[in-house]
Order: C-alpha cells, then sequence, then structure tokens
C-alpha cells in the first residue's frame, strides 16, 4: 500500500501528521518534534533515551501532546530562525497573521540545565488571530497517571516518578488532566508559555515576556556562533548547514554522545514490524558523524565524541560479541533490552512500538573500521591521539585481526542469521589500513608486520570470494550473488579505484539492481531474507553515496542530477528521515544522523569535483 494512501486509509489516520511535517528543536540534552500544525507530538524529558511526555507521534490517544494553535481555519507555515535551531510555525487567518516561536534554551548552568525549559512563544504580527493550548502530558509512553494542580497562572503535573510546571503569560484552566487556553492577540501583542522539570532542586519560576524575549535572542546568538565555525562555502549551504545543526541537535552534551536519531518506532514500511528505538550511540552512526563535522571544521564534537569513547567504552569489556558493542547509552550503559509498549497502537496503528533494542548484541565487524577510521581523521585533521587513546586502537586492531573472517549479522543488523558480508571484511580492512598510516605517521609502536599480512590476507579474500563473475560485480555477502548498496563504499573507502573496471561494472549492476530514480534501496529482502516480514523504502544514506560513487567515478553530471533529485525528498525544513517510500514519504525514525551526515559527505565532494 503506498504510504500517501495509508495515512488516508489507517484507522484513524487523520489524527496522524506525516513524519516529514515535522520540525526538530532541542538543548543538547533532549528534542521535541513540532508538527506543522503547531503541535508537539514528541518529546523525552530529560533525555533523548527518558520515557516520553509526548507521544502522540505513536498514539494520538494514548501518547500525550502540546496543542498551541490559531483557534480559526488557517493556513500554516514552518521554518527555521535563519542559522538557528529555533523554529517558527505560522498561522494565516482571515483576521491576521500569528506565529508561534519554539526553542529550548542551551545552557551550561546547571540549575537551568536541569530545569530543560522549552518555551513557546506566540506573537501576532499583522491583526487579530485567535490562539488555543491544550497541553496533555501522559507521562512514561502513556502508561503512567498524572494529577494536575492549577498553581495561578501555573499548572503542575506529577506523576510517580516524574513532574513538570508549565507556566503561562495567559489564564489557564483545567480539562481534567489537561490544561488549557483561549486567547486572543492583536498586532504587537504576544504570550508566552514555558514548560519546565518540576522537582525539589528546582526552584519554580515562571517566564514573563521579558525573559522568553532574552532568551529567544541568546539561543539564536548561541547556534549562530556555533554554525560560524563552519568552513563550507559551496553551493549547498543552506542543506549542507541544516544537516549539520541537526547533527548537532543530536549530540548529548553531558557525555559527547550522538544518537541515532531521536525518536523510536517510526515505521520502516507502514504497518509493518520494521519499528526500532534509535535513541542510541551506534559506534558506526557516531564515527560517521565525526567524519562530516570534521570535514565542515566542528572539532569540539568530534573530540567530545573521542572522550565518550575513552571514557564509556574502551576495548575490553568482554563482551560476547567484541571487545565492542555496536551501541551504547547516551550515557555509556550497555544493557538496553528491547520490549514493546502494547499498549500504544504506533505511528498510524503501525504496531510494536519498542524501547530498547535487542541489536545492542549483535556481532557488526564493521564498527571497528568506522570506529578506527574516524579516530584516524580526528588525529589528522584536529588533534593527536593520546598513548592511552592509541594503546586502545592497537588493541582494537589485534582483535581485528584475530576475528575479521567470522560471519556477522553485518551493517544492516539483519535478523536471518550470521553471514560473510563483503561490507564487514571491507570495513575490517579499513581499521587495520588507518591504524597503519596513523602508526607510520606519528611514529607509533605497532606490530606492523602482523597487521600488514592481515591487511593484504582481507583484500584477497574480498577480491576473490566476494567477486561474482556470473553478476559481473562484488556481492553482497560470499556463496551468493545478492547485490548489497553498502558495497557504494569500496571506493569511498580508499579500498579499490573509483575507475577500476570491476568497480565500474560493479556500480552498473547496482544501478540495475537498487536505483530507483536516484534512490537507492540497500537490498532486495526477497532475494537476501533479512529476518523480517514486509518490504521498506529506499535507504537515504545509500542514495547520498551513490551521489559520492558517481563522483568519484568521473560522472559528475548524473551525479549532480541525483544528488539535487534527493534534495528534492527533503521535507519543507531540510530534513530527512531514514527511508524514503514509494511516493515520497519520508519513513522510519526522524531526523536520521546516517541522512544527514551522508548528505554532507555527497556535497562536499561534489563542490569539489564541480570546482
Amino acid at each position: 500500500m503506498a504510504e500517501q494512501a495509508f495515512y488516508q486509509n489507517a484507522p484513524g489516520s487523520p489524527r496522524y501528521l506525516p513524519i516529514a511535517e515535522h520540525g526538530l528543536i532541542g538543548d543538547l540534552r533532549s528534542v521535541a518534534l513540532v508538527g506543522s500544525n503547531g503541535t508537539i507530538d514528541w518529546y523525552c524529558s530529560p533525555s533523548f533515551d527518558a520515557p516520553s511526555v509526548f507521544a502522540a507521534v505513536l498514539d494520538a490517544e494514548r501518547g500525550g501532546f502540546f496543542a498551541l494553535a490559531a483557534s480559526v481555519p488557517a493556513r500554516t507555515k514552518q521554518f527555521y530562525f535563519p542559522d538557528t535551531n529555533v523554529l517558527i510555525t505560522r498561522f494565516f487567518t482571515d483576521e491576521g497573521v500569528g506565529e508561534v516561536q519554539d526553542f529550548m534554551p542551551v545552557t551550561g548552568e546547571s540549575q537551568e540545565c536541569a530545569r530543560h525549559r522549552l518555551i513557546r512563544r506566540v506573537l501576532c504580527v499583522r491583526g487579530t488571530v485567535p490562539f488555543r493550548v491544550r497541553v496533555a502530558p501522559r507521562f512514561n509512553y502513556g502508561a503512567d497517571p498524572h494529577t494536575l494542580c492549577m498553581l495561578g497562572d501555573s499548572a503542575l503535573f506529577e506523576s510517580a516518578a516524574k513532574s513538570l510546571l508549565l507556566t503561562s503569560t495567559v489564564a489557564l484552566e483545567s480539562d481534567g488532566p489537561d490544561a488549557c487556553a483561549d486567547f486572543k492577540l492583536t498586532e504587537g501583542e504576544s504570550a508566552v508559555f514555558a514548560l519546565d522539570q518540576a522537582g525539589e532542586d528546582i526552584a519554580p519560576r515562571g517566564c514573563a515576556r521579558a525573559e522568553a524575549e532574552q532568551q529567544f535572542e541568546t539561543t539564536v546568538c548561541y547556534w549562530r556562533r556555533w554554525l560560524h565555525q563552519s568552513r563550507y562555502r559551496g553551493r549547498w549551504r543552506e542543506m549542507v548547514h541544516r544537516s549539520a545543526l541537526t547533527l548537532k541537535l543530536l549530540t548529548y552534551a553531558p557525555t559527547g554522545a550522538i544518537v541515532a536519531a531521536p525518536t523510536t518506532s517510526l515505521p520502516e514500511q507502514f504497518g509493518g514490524e520494521r519499528n526500532w528505538d534509535y535513541r542510541y550511540v551506534w559506534i558506526r552512526d557516531a564515527a560517521f558523524a565525526v567524519y562530516a563535522l570534521l570535514r565542515l571544521g566542528f572539532s569540539s564534537e568530534a573530540a567530545a565524541f573521542m572522550k565518550f569513547v575513552t571514557t564509556y567504552i574502551s576495548p575490553g569489556d568482554g563482551f560476547a560479541s567484541g571487545p565492542l558493542q555496536i551501541m551504547y547509552g547516551i550515557d555509556g550503559r550497555s544493557d538496553l533490552p528491547e520490549r514493546e509498549l502494547t499498549h500504544l497502537e504506533g505511528h498510524c496503528g503501525s504496531a510494536p512500538v519498542r524501547v530498547g533494542n535487542d541489536a545492542a548484541g549483535q556481532l557488526q565487524l564493521d564498527i571497528y573500521g568506522a570506529l578506527i577510521d574516524s579516530i584516524y581523521l580526528y588525529d589528522k585533521w584536529a588533534e593527536p591521539i593520546s598513548s592511552d587513546q592509541w594503546d586502545d586502537v592497537t588493541r582494537l586492531v589485534g582483535w581485528v585481526c584475530d576475528h575479521w573472517d567470522q560471519p556477522d549479522e553485518g551493517i544492516w543488523e539483519t535478523r536471518g542469521g550470521r553471514k560473510n558480508f563483503l561490507y564487514s571484511r571491507l570495513m575490517c580492512w579499513v581499521a587495520i589500513e588507518r591504524a597503519i598510516r596513523l602508526a607510520n605517521r606519528r611514529g607509533l609502536p605497532a606490530d606492523l608486520p602482523r597487521w600488514r599480512q592481515s591487511r593484504d590476507t582481507i583484500y584477497r579474500r574480498i577480491m576473490d570470494r566476494g567477486w561474482s563473475e556470473r553478476r559481473g560485480a562484488f556481492v553482497q555477502h560470499e556463496g551468493d550473488d545478492v547485490l548489497d548498496a553498502s558495497l557504494l563504499m569500496m571506493p569511498l573507502a580508499k579500498f579499490i579505484a573509483p575507475t577500476d573496471p570491476k568497480w565500474l561494472s560493479t556500480l552498473d549492476a547496482l544501478t540495475e539492481d537498487l536505483v530507483s530514480d536516484s534512490l537507492v534501496y540497500r537490498y532486495d529482502p526477497q532475494a537476501s531474507p533479512d529476518g523480517l516480514r514486509g518490504d521498506e523504502g529506499t535507504f537515504s544514506i545509500c542514495s547520498f553515496w551513490y551521489v559520492e560513487a558517481l563522483v568519484r567515478a568521473g560522472r559528475v553530471d548524473e551525479a549532480r542530477l541525483a544528488f539535487e533529485k534527493m534534495l528534492t525528498y527533503a521535507n519543507h525544513l531540510g530534513l530527512y528521515a531514514e527511508e524514503i517510500g514509494r511516493t515520497g514519504e519520508q519513513q522510519g525514525n526522524f531526523p536520521q544522523a546516517f541522512t544527514h551526515l551522508a548528505l554532507i559527505s555527497a556535497a562536499f565532494n561534489l563542490d569539489r569535483a564541480l570546482g
């Protein structure tokens, strides 16, 4: 069923905005999704992986929301205040124009950090506009009841585990467990709503209009100062900088962690079971994000992630899958048990809703290449790594030399059994090769004869067993002729020359089998069963990898057209989910770090090729 039809026909679907109809705000600890209709329908507090307070995106009835919109028919438009993560939603009515400015102040002060303030500033910019607000938190993914206590122009929501304080410059009323208000603004007037964490160590404080204006200006200045570090001056500055700002929103300031996405269980296939929790630190995704940010000149985020790696995931933790897990919690924890929230119906009825992720126990050998490549680049472009960090690298490389030839679950986290995936071999080669480069450049101690022998053995294994004469292409895994879009990384990782005849033949085969109008499927689940029912959309990181592969193969005109087409699939704010459906709908968790980091890399390399 086409995704657009699913939104139209699924039970209760008018209650759900499409995934793409959202913007993102955050404070480097958590985020909120704000719909183009003015409703916050996803917010976890106080951190990315905390239980949700608003989750109407996953269940319109039970999830909870913070609605704020014109109370008369209105057209809406949404945009970011230029060069910031401050989101503005405008309402165009017959009598006037109003707007809601949504943001979360970024602060280093301990008590203000604990407050996790979310500000909604309402302005009437022309004529007169009536507004309606309803704040309906549903704590712990909608599972915990709460009480509401009205305190003058404030509302205190209290559940067993968490409390929130809503302060307002307009009079609030209670409606069961919710707080609501109707109010009218004329040109030049404003109203402010602030939602804070409440607790014994957080002094209650309202948010007057003057304070809201000051925090608005401070937040704008913060984001503009941060973005000013960018060295990118290419053709696609707006999209590249929006991607950089999005990646920054996905960082967790207290530890330096970078999450794969800030949501859980947004469906990769509508009505299917491919719904996962992405609010964790995938070693692969975070390492690729570091590469993209370093490209643009953002070295402090790379340094923070390197500190996260050193502090929380040093090798030798003794996991059954190897010295590293594939993912960790934002606080470095390794235990991420997966469970289903059966009381939530899922986005447009796409159950199950999951929290936690059992893939944490999988063996994915490619993570070692991604991590060591990012360390190599950090040492090259930012600052030299320490002797302790080098000791960690040598232990990881030693383990890779001993274990690279194991079957594993692979980059796509298949649940259909381990295979000898070519991409896993490729990234093991990268892990060893980059470590050799680093050792040689810095004169660092290393078992270079052993490392070189393992590197060369992996190379020969890929060339001998990863190549299919019948397909005239490199294949997904040994012993079969299935193709896989992860092979697009072969020239990007400098394993093979981008104009090598074998690679050009592979690129043609991938184009024929997996590319649809510049969009790239990661593999064919019918030809290569992954242990899950149903199909999925095209995978956006692969589409940007495809652009890079075309650039490096000298097919620059094709690459530019594919890139420009890809940009048309972004939402109205320049944001991408993980996948794109048959009718151009965004699918999967949103926004996705994988997609935005790949956009940055593709734009950078395409710019360079165009001159």
